[in-house]
């Protein structure tokens, strides 16, 4: 039977701002396409651009606090997204949306905010009270914090300070690098199961390279809200709303 799909197939093209780690981008790579053949079929794939930024340049601007001088340099990366015709905007990154959220007010291009399907799925599913588990900046940002609750009505809870380290020490140390060790995945389950004692009804994966370490789904009976599978999910809706 011929194909009856008018070609080329109408869909959006999905700009990636990646290389915050080059671990997380290839999985955006990998899902968006997974996801976009698993609603259409046959060979269908997704129309993506990827600009990957250093790594290393990002790294030195997060650890020294220099969210000025990391807001100019991605704002030239998404400036060559939407040169090269970006239809819509993520960020691999939960920690760089400090920057981004400034980057993107004003432009015409969508941008979806990681934060916005996460807070979506929690409150579908009936949760007030999440841990959030991510880089430093990410869990002292009050920003985010008030951005869960403001919007979705959600409580975050963050690690001890003892916590925090090591969860942030895994992620720069061994995950970005593709290190999984037994001994760090002990860590981050017991983390989580302090902040399960603490009341936390799920956990938010707020570092696209944690499910590494928990997997997706359920950790200990624990609902893990996985913020690159929700936020790829948005950008392939995005994506084909136009077919």
């Amino acid at each position: 039977m011929s194909d009856i799909i008018p070609r080329p197939r109408p869909m959006k093209t999905i700009g990636v701002l990646g290389g915050m780690s080059d671990k997380a981008t290839g999985e955006y790579y990998r899902l968006i396409n997974a996801a976009i053949n698993a609603r259409l079929g046959g060979w269908d794939n997704g129309e993506i651009i990827i600009v990957s930024v250093n790594f290393g340049n990002i790294q030195h601007f997060i650890r020294a606090g220099l969210w000025d001088e990391a807001t100019a340099y991605v704002a030239e990366k998404v400036d060559r997204l939407e040169r090269a015709g970006a239809d819509v905007i993520v960020c691999v990154s939960n920690t760089m949306h400090r920057a981004l959220e400034s980057v993107m007010a004003g432009r015409e291009t969508p941008f979806i905010h990681i934060a916005d399907p996460t807070g979506a799925a929690i409150r579908a599913a009936g949760l007030v009270r999440v841990g959030l588990l991510g880089t430093l900046p990410i869990m002292a940002s009050d920003q985010l914090a008030r951005r869960y609750r403001e919007r979705y009505g959600i409580d975050i809870l963050v690690p001890d300070e003892a916590g925090r380290a090591a969860v942030d020490r895994i992620i720069f140390d061994e995950l970005v690098r593709d290190v999984v060790r037994d001994d760090s995945r002990d860590v981050y389950r017991s983390i989580i199961g302090d902040l399960r004692q603490r009341g936390a009804e799920g956990i938010i994966l707020g570092c696209t390279e944690i499910y590494m370490l928990t997997g997706r789904g359920r950790l200990d009976g624990l609902p893990l809200l996985d913020t690159t599978e929700l936020h790829v999910n948005a950008a392939v809706d995005f994506a084909l709303r136009a077919s």
